[in-house]
């Protein structure tokens, strides 16, 4: 997971952080019960997505922000709408009503994955952050978010 991951961020438009974290650090900050990995007939990570809680707060519960990486090599293969229908899936059934990311604009192939899933533009956060690759550069994130159909 991890390598794809690091693929992710080495293409500059994935991730504002410019190397993946160790292992534990990762999986501390992922709810266990919303992660999924899609593997080749061979068991080759293919993609994964994750989600992590947006607040604390006991009103927030049914919030939770997502990521979804795909290996360079399996994307425009169905990987990550594959993975992004079982997350919804298993969040609905969970009773999260909203699922919520950011992704640069120019990374046009997640935003066209993710309005195929349901997810809609709610704004964007301009110079949000500064890009630890491009020397500080400060970049925009398209905030986009998935309101459930069935809950709430």
């Amino acid at each position: 997971m991890l390598r794809i991951y690091q693929a992710g961020m080495d293409c500059g438009h994935a991730s504002f952080e410019s190397v993946a974290p160790p292992w534990a650090v990762f999986d501390a900050s992922k709810l266990p019960d919303h992660r999924y990995v899609a593997a080749s007939d061979h068991d080759e990570v293919l993609g994964w997505v994750t989600v992590s809680a947006v607040s604390s707060r006991q009103v927030y519960a049914g919030v939770v922000e997502h990521s979804v990486y795909v290996d360079p090599r399996a994307q425009r293969r169905g990987v990550g709408q594959a993975l992004l229908e079982a997350l919804i899936a298993s969040t609905e059934a969970a009773g999260i009503w909203t699922i919520q990311s950011g992704v640069f604009p120019e990374n046009t192939a997640s935003l066209a994955l993710h309005r195929r899933a349901g997810f809609r533009v709610v704004g964007v956060r301009e110079r949000i952050g500064q890009h630890a690759m491009h020397g500080g550069w400060w970049r925009d994130v398209v905030f986009i978010e998935r309101r459930s159909p069935v809950i709430g």
